[in-house]
């Protein structure tokens, strides 16, 4: 009988395994240093899924390379390479130390520093013993110093990863415990001179009345320069970093109350610009080495470990090599070659980075300072990573347009995606592939869609997708269809031949079992594909406007000025709705039973189910609703914002968890009801492969199931019917005042929803999502942070205390 892998496949690999998993490891190494840091740049899957297989690959290869040096050592038919393969299992080493630009894949990697830590003495422990059993060594020097270098890269990714770890982390933001005065010693010391009849008088220091803040100057009174934000947001993440861990802040603390100072006098621009530094500095703590780079023993290891890689590159250089095959030099010089790149690479980008910019120059002691030169070139420097506006006109008429900016930076720069997304419930029903509200597409976008409708395929690409779908359920019909005929055509065959029935018997059983289990549908639900498939189909993105981030920050600004000292804060923040509908400038614009009855809607259900709610009826009033320029800038945030808080229920469960016990039951219970509605069904059954309008639809839904509650007094609750009943509570708002006011309060709720699922999510969850483009509302969780909204900030009397002078 032959062999199972023929003789030459075996010989071919014998030789070129080691060489093939060097090459690899550098190729991996090249990978993570250039691509790693566009991580929080990006939220698409197959970049991530590309770095996600480097990073494993990476460690996989440099330590099966090694296990295979140390077993094929001295089995080398030219004694003299076996020199080179541990000069090579040196450089595994490095590799497996990491860049710098990635120590943890997710948040969840910096708790299992002791594993790393393990593997850092197995693998150490290998390399010692390949490089102590090839002595004497032609390569001793070259090898030994790499050897160092791979100990620093090593002890340097450790030290990062167990930085970041929860628990240490949390540890190190503890400083030492207060004990607070003496107040035995104080009245003793008083009893004494009181005795001694000399003049003791105790004053009470009172603190600071609720609501007052220091009258001081906490920022620059003109724009903020690219340096200052940058400057100010490093001093406010070193202050709010143990947001991360839950750390409980003072409410009398100087440093909150001149961080809420900075940003009551800020503009939402200067907030936004501050905000996404202060998140790219989070994500540099807890996924990169940029800690421990910026600090003087770092600098000092770095320098070390390039020092040694230039003196083995040079000592090699000047060796005599005649002894080793000239293949197996050349990649020797690869790997010095490649390695001092890399290394330059990653030091190009430590010198630009923010964390450089933030602690080469200190903040000036005095605000009305001027600009020296070295700011003027670092602002410079920063300049290129400027917030880049871009007008895009979103409404024409005949008598108006209007335009609002959209946030379009070149992706080099960004330090997060800039996107927020979308999901549409209704667009799901309906099978339509959604657009984006903002179609701002880059250059190679353009391009392709210019291609795509030159060719007239347009309609092909759309008529694809929803085939995929649509051959999805296909092919689990098809498997009952199959096991059924397969089963009656062993049941009839049995009956003409008792022995037929035998022989198919077992084939019956295997049937029944694999197509009585669906194998289609277990294999699809076990691999996620089918969710996947759904959320890549029907998820889209959109640019962030101006217009919603001013609308944000307003809001959250005049939430914060309305708390009266952070006792009361918990009214506010802890709002999904029912403050912007309690108003008193609503109150005077409507009707209180129209209050009340929006008031239904956010106080008597569910979180999520609320959103569920408003989410139909900003989708059904924004296509019915006629748009003009007073309502647009309101109308069109509103429905990003309920698109964006679906997805967040939908696509990212994780994060709403806390906020939302939402199980996806509640989720396609709508849908199967939107889908059973006739106009539903009759849209889907017409249109499954070319679309139609999706106005009609709507009209069609609102319009259909309000005759329907009029015509019946008892219905069945559904969230369908509910968010009609919403949407046409909310029209009234319209017909009762001006017909901005509508979108208005819809925009306000929403943004109020907003607020409440970013204070109430786990912080933990917020950094998790940043090593994938981050999420808009990380800025929200933020900004509230800053203006003392939250769990945090909750101070009682009893935690506050007197402080006693003694004087003569």
């Amino acid at each position: 009988m032959g062999e199972a892998i023929p003789k030459g496949v075996k010989d071919l690999w014998e030789a070129w395994n080691i060489r093939g998993l060097v090459i690899l490891s550098l190729a991996l190494q090249t990978i993570l240093v250039l691509l790693s840091p566009n991580r929080k740049r990006t939220h698409r899957r197959f970049f991530r899924l590309l770095i996600w297989s480097a990073y494993l690959l990476a460690n996989w290869a440099a330590e099966y390379a090694v296990g295979q040096i140390s077993e094929n050592q001295g089995d080398e038919p030219q004694p003299k390479n076996n020199d080179l393969l541990v000069f090579w299992s040196t450089f595994l080493l490095l590799h497996l130390g990491g860049p710098d630009t990635i120590t943890a894949l997710a948040l969840e990697d910096n708790d299992l520093w002791l594993r790393n830590l393990f593997g850092l003495v197995c693998q150490a422990t290998i390399t010692l013993y390949v490089f102590l059993l090839s002595i004497p060594n032609n390569l001793l020097v070259p090898t030994s110093l790499m050897l160092v270098a791979g100990f620093i890269k090593y002890v340097e990714r450790i030290k990062a990863l167990r930085g970041a770890s929860l628990e240490t982390f949390k540890d190190s933001m503890l400083g030492e415990p207060d004990p607070g005065p003496d107040y035995a010693r104080i009245m003793e010391e008083y009893s004494t001179r009181k005795m001694h009849r000399e003049p003791t008088p105790i004053v009470r220091i009172e603190e600071a009345e609720k609501g007052q803040r220091p009258k001081v100057l906490v920022r620059p009174p003109t724009e903020l320069t690219h340096l200052e934000a940058v400057q100010y947001a490093y001093k406010y993440f070193n202050i709010f970093k143990g947001l991360v861990v839950d750390l409980i802040f003072s409410s009398q603390s100087e440093q909150w109350s001149s961080s809420k100072e900075f940003f009551l006098q800020s503009t939402p621009v200067e907030a936004l610009r501050v905000l996404e530094v202060e998140l790219s500095f989070i994500y540099g703590t807890f996924y990169t080495k940029v800690d421990i780079l910026h600090t003087r023993i770092g600098v000092a290891f770095r320098f070390i470990a390039l020092a040694s890689l230039v003196s083995s590159l040079c000592i090699f250089a000047t060796m005599k090599k005649f002894d080793y095959k000239s293949f197996d030099v050349a990649l020797t010089y690869a790997l010095l070659v490649g390695g001092i790149a890399l290394d330059f690479v990653a030091i190009f980008i430590f010198c630009v980075s923010d964390w450089t910019f933030a602690r080469f120059k200190k903040p000036k002691e005095d605000v009305e300072d001027e600009d020296t030169w070295v700011d003027d070139v670092l602002n410079w420097l920063l300049s290129f990573r400027k917030l880049n506006w871009k007008p895009y006109d979103c409404f024409r008429s005949e008598d108006c347009c209007h335009e609002h900016s959209v946030l379009d930076r070149k992706f080099i720069f960004r330090r997060w995606s800039e996107y927020i997304y979308a999901y549409n419930l209704i667009e799901y029903s309906l099978e339509l592939k959604r657009n984006s509200v903002n179609d701002t597409k880059g250059c190679i976008h353009s391009f392709f869609d210019a291609f795509v409708q030159y060719l007239c395929i347009d309609r092909v690409v759309c008529c694809s997708i929803r085939v995929i779908g649509f051959c999805v359920g296909s092919m689990k019909r098809w498997a009952y269809q199959v096991r059924s005929r397969l089963n009656s055509f062993i049941t009839l065959s049995s009956r003409r031949n008792r022995g037929l029935y035998y022989v198919l018997y077992p084939l019956k059983l295997f049937l029944r079992f694999w197509f009585g289990v669906p194998v289609i549908n277990y294999a699809w639900d076990f691999f996620g594909i089918s969710e996947q498939l759904n959320q890549v189909m029907y998820t889209s993105r959109n640019r962030i406007t101006k217009e919603t981030w001013e609308l944000v920050f307003k809001e959250v600004k005049r939430r914060s000025e309305a708390v009266d000292g952070a006792e009361s804060g918990n009214g506010v923040y802890s709002t999904r709705g029912e403050w912007v509908l309690g108003e008193a400038s609503l109150a005077k614009a409507t009707s209180e039973a129209i209050r009340m009855k929006l008031l239904r809607y956010v106080t008597q259900v569910d979180y999520d189910q609320s959103i569920l709610m408003w989410h139909i009826a900003t989708e059904l009033l924004y296509h019915t609703e006629k748009v003009t320029a007073e309502n647009h800038r309101d109308r069109k945030c509103s429905k990003i914002l309920s698109d964006y808080m679906m997805y967040l229920l939908i696509v990212q469960p994780a994060l709403m968890s806390t906020v939302a016990g939402i199980d996806k039951i509640r989720f396609m219970e709508a849908i199967a009801e939107a889908k059973n509605f006739p106009e539903v069904k009759k849209f889907v059954h017409k249109n499954r492969l070319w679309g139609s309008d999706l106005k009609l639809v709507c009209e069609e839904i609102l319009y259909s199931l309000e005759k329907e509650n009029q015509g019946k007094r008892y219905q069945r609750r559904n969230v369908l019917a509910d968010a009609t009943r919403l949407a046409n509570a909310l029209k009234q708002l319209s017909k009762e005042g001006e017909e901005e006011v509508m979108w208005e309060v819809a925009s306000k709720v929403w943004v109020e929803m907003l607020c409440y699922g970013a204070t109430h999510c786990d912080p933990k969850q917020h950094v998790a999502l940043l090593s994938s483009g981050g999420e808009f509302l990380s800025f929200v969780w933020l900004l509230m942070a800053h203006f003392g909204l939250g769990d945090q900030f909750q101070t009682t009397e009893e935690n506050t205390r007197a402080r006693l002078i003694v004087a003569k």
